[in-house]
Formats: C-alpha cells, sequence, structure tokens
C-alpha cells in the first residue's frame, strides 16, 4: 500500500477533517482528498463517512486504520534503521501542556531546544491536563506534559520531572510562612483551578486521605487554570495550592508568600504522556533526550 495515502487517511481520521488533516500534512485540500479516493478504490471499500458534520472512519476505516498505524511505525523504524533520518535535526514539533510546566519549565527548554536546532519548527499549545490528554489520544498532539496521569487506555504516561505543590497567600497574610493546621484550613477562603486541572485533582486525592472533600473547604472563587487563580491570589482574594515553580517570580519579589498546611506534603510527578503505539519522531526523542538531561 501507498504510505502516504495511509498517512492522509490517518490524519483525517484523527483530526476528523480534511481541511484540518491537509494543514498537519502541510498539503492542499484537494490532495487530501485524491489521497483517500485513491486509497478507497484501492481496498474497493467506502472508509471514510462525510454525511455529518464531522468526518468518521467506517467500520472499515476503524480496522484499516489501527493496521495502517501499524505499517506506518514500521516505516518510520526501517527508515531510522537505514540511517535515512541521520543528519541535522529537522521538522515539526506539536506538544501540549497543562497550565503549571506549559507557562514555566517547557517554555524555556522548548526555547533553548529550538535554538540549538533551528531547522525545528515547536508549536505549545496549553490546555488543561484533560484536554492535552485528549489530544495526545487523538494524535493531534505528538506528545503531552502534563500535573497528574489521566484515564485513557490510548495514552501511556511516564514521570518527567518532580514539582512540588504550594498553598500561596499575599504577601501580607497573616500566616505567611507558617502553618495551618486541616481545621483553619476549612476557614481560609481559597481559589480553585478547573475540573480538569491536575492540580486541583491531586489537592482532592491528598484530602479524602485525610478524611476531607474539596466541598468541605471554604471555596470562594473557581477561576479556571493557574495563571487565573495567581491573579486572583495576587489580587487579595484567597489562598490557592499552586505549582511553586508558577510563582518563584512572585516569592523572590515578596508579591506571594506559601503557607504549610499540617498533614498536606503535596508534590506531583509531572507526567510525559505518548500516544499509545505511536512510532514517535526523531525530533520528538531528541527533545525527550535533552529535556531530561536539562531536568536533571
Amino acid at each position: 500500500m501507498d504510505t502516504k495515502q495511509l498517512a492522509a487517511f490517518c490524519a483525517v481520521v484523527e483530526r476528523r477533517s480534511f481541511s484540518q488533516a491537509a494543514d498537519q500534512l502541510g498539503v492542499t485540500q484537494p490532495a487530501v482528498s485524491l489521497q483517500i479516493r485513491s486509497l478507497e478504490q484501492r481496498v474497493g471499500q467506502r472508509l471514510l463517512d462525510r454525511s455529518g458534520r464531522r468526518v468518521e472512519p467506517t467500520e472499515a476505516g476503524l480496522r484499516l486504520y489501527r493496521g495502517a498505524l501499524r505499517l506506518l511505525a514500521l516505516e518510520q523504524q526501517v527508515l531510522a534503521d537505514l540511517g535515512e533520518e541521520e543528519g541535522e535535526l529537522k521538522g515539526r514539533l506539536e506538544i501540549g501542556a497543562s497550565t503549571g510546566p506549559g507557562g514555566s519549565v517547557l517554555p524555556v527548554l522548548l526555547g533553548e531546544f529550538q535554538r540549538l536546532h533551528p531547522q525545528v519548527h515547536v508549536v505549545l499549545t496549553v490546555s488543561d491536563t484533560h484536554t492535552v490528554v485528549e489530544q495526545v489520544g487523538r494524535r493531534e498532539l505528538e506528545l503531552g506534559v502534563v500535573g497528574a496521569a489521566g484515564r485513557h487506555r490510548g495514552v501511556s504516561f511516564e514521570p518527567f520531572y518532580r514539582d512540588e505543590v504550594v498553598l500561596a497567600v499575599p504577601a501580607g497574610h497573616a500566616r505567611a510562612g507558617k502553618r495551618l493546621t486541616l481545621e483553619e484550613l476549612k476557614a481560609e477562603p481559597l481559589v480553585l483551578m478547573q475540573e480538569g486541572a491536575g492540580i486541583r485533582q491531586m489537592i482532592d486525592d491528598e484530602l479524602r486521605e485525610l478524611g476531607l472533600r474539596l466541598r468541605d473547604l471554604n471555596v470562594k472563587l473557581e477561576l479556571g487554570l493557574q495563571e487565573s487563580a495567581r491573579a486572583a491570589v495576587l489580587g487579595g482574594f484567597g489562598a490557592t495550592f499552586i505549582s511553586r515553580i508558577a510563582i518563584e517570580g512572585d516569592l523572590a519579589a515578596g508579591a506571594l508568600a506559601t503557607v504549610r498546611v499540617e498533614g498536606l506534603e503535596p508534590s506531583r510527578d509531572v507526567q510525559l504522556a505518548r500516544a499509545s503505539g505511536r512510532a514517535e519522531t526523531r525530533v520528538a526523542q531528541a527533545f525527550v533526550a535533552f529535556a531530561r538531561d536539562r531536568l536533571a
């Protein structure tokens, strides 16, 4: 089979769109349509249902998609074994991240990596953990860096680096630099990140082990993701659990302080998410190796 046709077909299945598949492949939409028509003629079956708002694979299309992924992965491995991918690193790296790593660690790592490899085009998108994991599972992103391992049968997770989570308060807070008991925490006005945020999930899990739930706390605001929560604390509207890395500048400037909560020692392994069964590109492999070395 023509692997270019298979690559176009897989891109349409994963993006549910001819135009988005064309953007991903760097070709025109008519070129993708021609590849799909040729493939359908080759197998003698209709592979895509184009009747709805989104393009969906038929039953035959789903079977072909699973086999096509294996063939494309094998092709990449064969090329790598033959040494055809040696030389200057070039290509595109599409990576997603939750707001913690996406707003602090990753921009620096990706900037340094791209400077070392100027022929690599880097695209970073920042969303909540759940969204990033879903995008990796749909193969819209090659890699994801998220604050907590999600639950997705099409995605594998592995620890990437260690991150400390703290309770951040305005610098003038009466307990800044001190401790709170769990009972005192219940009365503290809190700002939470939205459902799906990795830090929120982690704190909820830790509180459950102590016999508490987030709903038992004095939650005043739920404000999207990490930057929104940080801004609310800077404005004096409450305290929030947040990555220490994300507020290092605020701590150094004296704009924020931290409070320890008795019984809570929140830290997490920030996770690297990959689509199960997807052959990793040479660019992705190089970035992961570079990042691990820098983070060590």
